[in-house]
């Protein structure tokens, strides 16, 4: 059993994903960013101004924006109008229930409008096991809102709309087997709700935040760590999503994945904040900075933010 992550390095980058605020209308268990209601911490509209910058300079393909409830952020959709433009993929990471608070009722028109990906958390297609993780009555809105994205194209195998949902285990385990899964959960979303997707992404369950410390309550933590590190794969080294990735917070810090982000974990080389990677200018072969949690990623079959690395 491994003891210590392997030593990786950076390399072109290819995606931008930005955390533009913790405030959600949710308060998840398995959240590793302590989103909630009462988060206030949001990204300002001076650093957001600087994100189309950024996507030029590099030529970045693709702008993941993720939150808390990222439409939460009143600039989301400035954001996204923003980049009308440019040629690249922006996917918002949406709790779907986002669509039934106040003000956000038009939200689904506007994402299909310019052709947003969303990629949807939905960890179960059984309705106990959903609101065990995410709370009483996100179910029967999650299965209501991929209906209204049906309705507008999402999850249809002639549209340009992409709906992917997310799965990540109940309990302290590994994902199964991705392709499998993807597989029942269109059969059994179709026959009981004749709801489509696209993909479906199976994703560990990070041991940082609030589910470390739901872990160490329930006495599983260090057992989930020997789990992780057992299940060391040497082949998703390669497919590592934080070498192709940059990681802003909403102060506009550097960070090689949104989980060193939340652990405030920082490279040692490279840009640290957005100001300087307006002028930065070497390349990005630099050293991640990694730890023991980073063994989630290369468990099994890997777990990145798209899915499965193998």
């Amino acid at each position: 059993m491994k003891t210590s992550f392997p030593n990786i390095k950076k390399e072109s980058i290819d995606t931008l994903q930005i955390n533009i605020g913790y405030k959600c209308n949710q308060a998840c268990k398995h959240c590793h960013v302590n989103s909630s209601p009462s988060r206030t911490e949001m990204m300002s509209e001076k650093i957001l101004d600087l994100i189309p910058k950024i996507i030029k300079k590099f030529n970045i393909k693709t702008l993941d924006i993720t939150g808390g409830a990222p439409e939460m952020n009143p600039n989301f959709k400035k954001l996204v109008l923003s980049l009308k433009n440019q040629d690249i993929n922006i996917i918002d990471r949406c709790n779907l229930t986002i669509f039934f608070e106040k003000g956000y009722e038009d939200l689904p028109n506007f994402l299909a409008e310019n052709k947003v990906i969303i990629t949807a958390s939905l960890p179960c297609y059984e309705k106990e096991n959903v609101e065990k993780q995410r709370g009483s009555g996100v179910f029967d809105k999650s299965i209501n809102a991929i209906k209204i994205l049906n309705n507008l194209g999402y999850g249809k195998t002639n549209t340009e709309l992409e709906l992917n949902l997310v799965y990540n285990p109940i309990n302290p385990t590994l994902p199964p087997a991705q392709d499998k899964l993807e597989k029942d959960y269109k059969k059994v979303l179709f026959e009981k709700y004749k709801i489509t997707f696209n993909k479906l992404y199976t994703i560990t369950n990070m041991p940082i935040n609030r589910y470390a410390d739901f872990l160490k309550m329930t006495g599983e933590l260090e057992k989930y760590f020997e789990l992780l590190a057992k299940n060391f794969n040497q082949q998703n080294l390669k497919n590592l999503m934080c070498k192709k990735t940059l990681s802003i917070d909403w102060e506009g810090q550097i960070y090689d994945c949104d989980f060193n982000q939340q652990l405030k974990l920082k490279s040692e080389s490279g840009p640290k904040n957005l100001y300087e990677l307006l002028n930065y200018s070497s390349s990005f072969n630099y050293p991640i900075a990694a730890k023991n949690h980073c063994f989630a990623c290369t468990a099994g079959a890997g777990s990145s933010c798209g899915g499965s690395l193998s």
